[in-house]
């Protein structure tokens, strides 16, 4: 499956359900709300995201606490998990997605390349999800990030839900 297709997959999820997400990324840049939007009808469903790339502007953007940016880092699952709330309640959207990590590159604060925080939020529940890329290159790191990212989304709306099976994305 390709990036559209799993877009296109979510889109559809999100549609049927009559849900709304937003994005905030930092090691992405842009890239996954990118992908979301490439989706003919994503404004139906897409409500905005946040491209936080320094640490300052995760905090003052999306109110990660300062003191998880200072004990944790920022990359990390608590981390990751404030970005997906933060941008949730920001954009007013049903569900809110983050990424973090290392892109490469070199390691950041002793944190290997392509290790990548994602951070799934809805009214319910907050959650990350820890997942380290194969790839070589800074694109195929960011680019594996994206393809888990929306992978992650079209689970989480399978299983908490309740959105009917779809045939087709």
């Amino acid at each position: 499956m390709t990036l559209q297709d799993i877009a296109a997959r979510l889109g559809s999820l999100l549609r049927a359900g009559g849900l709304s997400v937003s994005t905030a990324e930092s090691l992405t840049g842009g890239m996954l709300g990118a992908t979301i939007t490439g989706t003919p009808g994503a404004s139906d469903y897409y409500r905005g995201g946040a491209i936080t790339y320094a640490t300052d502007s995760k905090a003052t953007v999306l109110s990660v606490a300062e003191t998880t940016l200072a004990s944790d880092g920022p990359v990390s699952p608590a981390t990751a998990e404030q970005m997906a709330r933060g941008v949730r309640e920001l954009f007013g959207s049903s569900l809110g997605v983050s990424t973090t990590g290392v892109a490469g590159p070199t390691g950041q604060d002793g944190k290997p390349v392509g290790l990548v925080y994602i951070g799934v939020s809805d009214r319910e529940r907050t959650v990350s999800h820890e997942f380290r890329s194969t790839g070589s290159t800074r694109d195929e790191v960011r680019r594996q990030a994206v393809e888990r990212a929306l992978s992650l989304l079209v689970d989480h709306l399978d299983r908490h839900h309740n959105t009917p099976p779809l045939t087709q994305p």
